[in-house]
Order: C-alpha cells, then sequence, then structure tokens
C-alpha cells in the first residue's frame, strides 16, 4: 500500500492532489491543520508526509521538526511557491526528503514520491531485520540449532510472542517445550512481568484446584492459612501449565471459566478475583488422542490452542547434534570444574546414528556424563550410549576407516531394529539388495 498524507490549509489544493494522486493508486490522507496531521503520524507509518510550507499555526518547517522527533527517517517532501525556495533548501538541510516548486507537475510529484516510499520501505525493513536479528540472538542463547525446522521454530516464536495469544506447546518429553514457553515470555511485552511454571503431573489430584485457584484458611483439613493460587500469583504475566492431559477433568472446567471470565474463586470463598495472564501450554502426546480418552476437554482444548508450535524431536534435526553438544559440553565443564575434552570424530558418528529417545534432555545427560566419565575421550561415547556396541578404536583412524565405522554401524542398528527383515533395512536405507548383502559380508553382519 503506498501511503501519503497531504497537508494544505487550502481546500482546492488538497482536493486537486488527493484526486491526481489516488487516481495514481496512492491511499491518501489529507489534513488542514499541520498539528492534526501529527496525530497519523508513528514511528512505523510506512508512508510519505506531503506538506505546504506556508501554513497558519505550525508551518512546514515546524511540522518537519516535530516527524522528525516521531522518526527522523519518514520522507517529508515540501511544497513551495516561488518566494519559498530559501525555506525548502533550509528544511532540506533539517532533513526533509524534497521540496516541489508551485504550480504543480504531477508528473514530478508522482515520481518524487515513488523515490520517497521507495527509501522508506527499505529503511522499515532494514528495521524490521535488526529487530528480528537481536530477537534471534537472545533466542539462539536458549535454542540452540540452525536447522531449518529450529529456524522455522524461533520464526514461529518471535512473530507470537508479542501478541496475547495462547499458546500450546506440542512435542515429545525432553524436546525443550518449556525452553520455548520461557523464550516466548522473554521476547513479549510480559518479560518484566512473573513467569510461573507448574507440572500438572506432579501435582497430586486432591491439591490440583487449590493450586492453581488458591485457598481460605479453613477451606479444608489443613488448610491453615490463605493461599494464593499460581493464576493470581502470575497475575500481568505468564503461566505454563506443563503435561496438561494430568489435570483432573473438574479442575480443567474450573481453568476454562477463569480464561473466559478473567477472574477465579479460591476454595472455600465467595467472591471472585479477577486474574489477566498468558496461558502457555504443553503436552507430550496428541490432544485429540487424549480427547477421544477422556482426559482433556474438547473446550478447553480449542480455548488454548489459539496458536500450536511442535517443537521438534532430536532424531529429526540431527545436523544440530554437534552444536548442542558443544554447548552442553561447555557448560558442564564449567558447572563440574573439568576440561570441555574435544568429541573425537568417529563418537560424533556414533551419535547421529543414535535414534534419541530422551531427546535434546537425553543430550544434555550425555554431555554431563561425557565430562565427568574417566574413560579414554573415544571411548566414552559408546560406552555412555547404551546398546551402542560399535568400536570406534582410537582417534588417529582414517576418514575412510571412520565412515567404514559410521557405515557399519547404520547397517547393524538397522538390521536390530527391523529383526533381521532384510526388506525392511533396504527400504529404510535405500540400498538394494545386492549392495545390502556386499556391504553386510564386508562388515560381517549377519542377520541375527
Amino acid at each position: 500500500m503506498m501511503q501519503v498524507i497531504l497537508v494544505d490549509d487550502e481546500k482546492s489544493v488538497r482536493d486537486s492532489a488527493r484526486q491526481w494522486l489516488e487516481l495514481s493508486d496512492f491511499t491518501v490522507k489529507d489534513f488542514e491543520d499541520a498539528a492534526e496531521a501529527l496525530g497519523a503520524i508513528h514511528p512505523d507509518y510506512a508512508g510519505i508526509i506531503l506538506s505546504d510550507v506556508k501554513m497558519p499555526g505550525m508551518d512546514g518547517l515546524q511540522f518537519q521538526k516535530e516527524i522528525a522527533k516521531i522518526d527522523p527517517h519518514i520522507p517529508v517532501v515540501l511544497f513551495t511557491g516561488h518566494g519559498d525556495i530559501a525555506m525548502a533548501v533550509e528544511a532540506i538541510r533539517g532533513g526533509a526528503y524534497d521540496f516541489v516548486e508551485k504550480p504543480f507537475d504531477p508528473e514530478r510529484i508522482i515520481e518524487t514520491i515513488k523515490r520517497a516510499l521507495e527509501k522508506r520501505r527499505l529503511i522499515l525493513e532494514n528495521r524490521q531485520l535488526k529487530k528480528e536479528l537481536e530477537e534471534n540472538e537472545g533466542l539462539d542463547s536458549r535454542l540452540v540449532g540452525t536447522c531449518k525446522p529450529m529456524r522455522e521454530l524461533k520464526r514461529e516464536i518471535t512473530h507470537l510472542a508479542p501478541t496475547i495469544a495462547n499458546v500450546l506447546v506440542l512435542g515429545e518429553t525432553g524436546t525443550g517445550k518449556e525452553v520455548v514457553a520461557r523464550s516466548i515470555h522473554e521476547l513479549s511485552d510480559r518479560r518484566k512481568l512473573p513467569y510461573l511454571a507448574l507440572n500438572c503431573a506432579t501435582i497430586p489430584v486432591n491439591m490440583a484446584e487449590s493450586e492453581l485457584f488458591g485457598h481460605k484458611h479453613g477451606a479444608f483439613t489443613g488448610a491453615q492459612s490463605r493461599r494464593i493460587g499460581k493464576l493470581e500469583a502470575v497475575q500481568g504475566g505468564t503461566l505454563f501449565l506443563d503435561e496438561l492431559g494430568s489435570m483432573p477433568m473438574d479442575v480443567q472446567g474450573k481453568l476454562l471459566r477463569a480464561l473466559e471470565c478473567r477472574e477465579i474463586t479460591p476454595l472455600g470463598s465467595n467472591t471472585p478475583r479477577p486474574v489477566e495472564f498468558r496461558l502457555i501450554s504443553a503436552m507430550n502426546e496428541d490432544p485429540r488422542k487424549a480427547i477421544e480418552e477422556g482426559r482433556l476437554r474438547e473446550d478447553l482444548y480449542f480455548r488454548l490452542n489459539t496458536m500450536e508450535i511442535t517443537v521438534p524431536p532430536l532424531r529429526e534435526r540431527k545436523e544440530d547434534i554437534p552444536l548442542l553438544f558443544s554447548f552442553f559440553l561447555e557448560r558442564a565443564a564449567d558447572t563440574y570444574g573439568r576440561p570441555a575434552e574435544s568429541l573425537p570424530s568417529e563418537s560424533a558418528a556414533v551419535m547421529m546414528s543414535h535414534e534419541w529417545p530422551g531427546n535434546v534432555r537425553e543430550l544434555k545427560s550425555l554431555a554431563e556424563r561425557f565430562v565427568l566419565s574417566s574413560l579414554p575421550p573415544a571411548e566414552r561415547i559408546p560406552k555412555l550410549l547404551s546398546g551402542t556396541v560399535v568400536d570406534c578404536g582410537d582417534s588417529s583412524v582414517s576418514l575412510k576407516e571412520q565412515v567404514n565405522l559410521f557405515e557399519r554401524h547404520l547397517i547393524q542398528k538397522s538390521l536390530a531394529r527391523h529383526d533381521g527383515n532384510i526388506k525392511c533395512v533396504m527400504d529404510e536405507l535405500q540400498i538394494p539388495r545386492r549392495t545390502l548383502n556386499e556391504k553386510m559380508a564386508k562388515y560381517g553382519l549377519s542377520r541375527t
């Protein structure tokens, strides 16, 4: 959209200028008074300003200075009479984009406006890019990874964070769902307000309502004092509810009401309390399955999933494993006061072939055990990863030997995974039967 704000105290000038600008596909807002026009201008305004110089009240020069206070990069084009050239030159020195002499040459003005709009577009694009880079730098310290699924995840987070939308985060155990929730909070306007996390699976069933909504003194046996629930304690901030499918169904109903009415009633009280918070919830299973099995209310699900974010499992982003492992290795070495020894290349191959059922959490644990292990570095990863039977030898093996080692391990894992079913192994590894037979013979592998 090509936006233009037109300011001139003469109605006939405004009417004629607006008419031929609109015929040239510009969107025009016109004002008689410069002070009034300032109310329509903000730092993210994507258009330009056309203004007369000589006007009653605030003239074009003062108008240009006030615009510069809002954003010095908004292009201002001034209309000038023959006697106003000196004033226009002064305005250019003060930051105005250009000036156009009266009587107007429509073609010249159109050309000037198009150049100014292109400049404004580039400025706003660069500004947005800088903002996204700054946000991503902050995200990179939390969500380590550069593969395509992680780039898309970070893009979703930076896009959703500034909104007030509830978010449902889906992903397997250990993928980093709470890290995603914390990142959304840190990039939102609520970053200076509370962030509270609650794992629904760890709350005793009889305490779930009190944990969320609070209770009054004497509300039940053992309630010896008033307790503020999480929904009230997080006032104005972000509440993260993990493993939502473990929340009792009756409590889910009360949570739904709290989200719709923005108020809660603590146990033992008859007085509702207003609450305002953003809810981010997480599940490590398909919500629809939980609904079918009667563990998740369908109406609550529709209230929670204004937006859904799926965190990819580690096996779908294996190219990030070396980077992630190095990140966790350095942190573990710092925590335990041990040297961060480099990972042997053959061990990296073993890690790349592992399925990572525990996802990022498993990788982090492996890095900590790697740092604490007394084994030679080349032996640590195969011994620490249960089920890995690759003999990595020492770290001085040639590239060809490392490739053979990795290939043998992949075939061996596939044979084990498919109980020796050759056709399944061929399909998984995408190799013909003859090639598979040759490689099995080469590496001394059998169906069993």
